[in-house]
């Protein structure tokens, strides 16, 4: 179901959707997909659903520590950006973008040292659901967040079309 990307340690599914009469629902976490060769994502620590409004963007930024496994699913559509910032990474100073959301849904674990921003594109708020495996600001939201910032530089490299 996963299948890595051109960025080393990305990787990104396109979930099966199962409709009917009341309405549709897709897997967005499971265990066993821990079993998938090259796939080694520590398991969510925490997890957390966000609405993004038309036009927004969120990011881009990056972790030291911390895997990000985002679900787009819709209601809307997000271009979504991976730049490799990895010292050493057989893939770094790649970029890749993607369209995920309501059209084609996806699942996308972004490593540590891999920059990311999405965008939502559409024309209606739209649903992201992330499942880190580090817990926000740590035990008690007593340590410092694990998050590089680029968004407010403006000599920044990593830049939204």
């Amino acid at each position: 179901m996963f299948r890595e990307t051109a960025i080393r340690g990305a990787w990104l599914a396109e979930p099966k959707r199962y409709d009917d009469e009341r309405g549709w629902l897709v897997e967005t976490w499971r265990e066993d997909w821990l079993d998938t060769p090259g796939l080694r994502p520590a398991a969510p620590a925490m997890s957390y659903v966000s609405i993004t409004r038309p036009g927004v963007a969120r990011g881009p930024h990056e972790h030291r520590d911390q895997t990000d496994y985002f679900a787009f699913l819709g209601p809307s559509t997000f271009k979504v950006f991976l730049w490799d910032n990895r010292p050493g990474s057989p893939t770094v100073g790649a970029r890749l973008t993607f369209l995920l959301g309501a059209e084609n849904p996806g699942l996308l674990l972004v490593p540590p040292g891999v920059v990311h921003a999405y965008k939502n594109i559409g024309t209606e708020d739209g649903l992201v659901l992330n499942y880190p495996n580090r817990l926000f600001a740590g035990r008690d939201k007593r340590e410092p967040v694990d998050e590089i910032r680029h968004e407010d530089d403006p000599d920044s490299r990593f830049r939204l079309d």
